[in-house]
């Protein structure tokens, strides 16, 4: 398990960093999210769930794309900052944000939603088993048929190796801890999905070299349109 001195200190070192930087990562939604959105339209998905929503600049673009999203997050004033984002834009009825840690079983019921979506949040402070218990909860919380679209830093990305070492392949740098995927760790966490796709891009001025992954629980014609 993470130290939960370190989970703690990562938990206030985000919450600081969105503070002092609002809206850090710009308003348009990243390149995974477009591309999410594609698979998730051609699936017929409609509610969606995000994991690590941060920001929320991927969420809003959701929902401008016609879909219901709950956003999770463990930062509070982000959260805040999300809602009064999409109420602004006229889109706070289809855009709902949940308080929670993902080290903890996910609030929601069996079958819950169509697609799951997140954004760097797999490659965060989270040990293997960590991860593994998070990929059983989103098999939990979606239909047959549902997705899981992920992103994470692989071992090929230049900051791999490098910084304060915290075991199970995470290191950390300027104060964030990363967990760097390798194919195994992929195929690992698709046990009970059929993995679909996975496909480099990449990101930032380093630049981050990073993995989107496509999952599928097994099942047909229970996603909602």
């Amino acid at each position: 398990m993470t130290d939960p001195t370190i989970a703690g200190a990562q938990q206030g070192h985000w919450a600081s960093t969105f503070a002092a930087n609002p809206d850090m990562y710009g308003t348009d939604p990243s390149v995974p999210a477009v591309a999410a959105a594609a698979s998730f339209t051609e699936a017929g998905a409609h509610q969606l769930l995000e994991l690590g929503a941060g920001q929320g600049r991927d969420t809003l673009f959701f929902a401008r794309q016609g879909f219901e999203i709950v956003a999770l997050d463990y930062v509070e004033d982000a959260l805040d900052a999300i809602a009064a984002k999409a109420t602004a834009a006229g889109t706070g009825d289809t855009v709902g944000v949940a308080l929670h840690d993902v080290r903890e079983p996910l609030p929601f019921a069996d079958g819950a939603f169509d697609a799951n979506y997140s954004h760097m949040l797999f490659c965060m402070a989270l040990t293997t088993a960590q991860l593994e218990q998070l990929a059983a909860e989103l098999h939990r919380v979606l239909r047959p048929g549902g997705l899981v679209v992920y992103t994470v830093r692989h071992t090929g990305d230049a900051h791999y190796g490098t910084g304060t070492p915290r075991g199970d392949d995470m290191y950390e740098r300027g104060g964030f801890i990363v967990h760097f995927f390798d194919d195994r760790l992929v195929q690992r966490l698709a046990t009970g999905f059929d993995l679909l796709d996975v496909t480099e891009f990449t990101e930032g001025d380093l630049p981050r070299r990073l993995w989107r992954v496509t999952m599928r629980k097994p099942g047909h014609g229970q996603v909602t349109t």
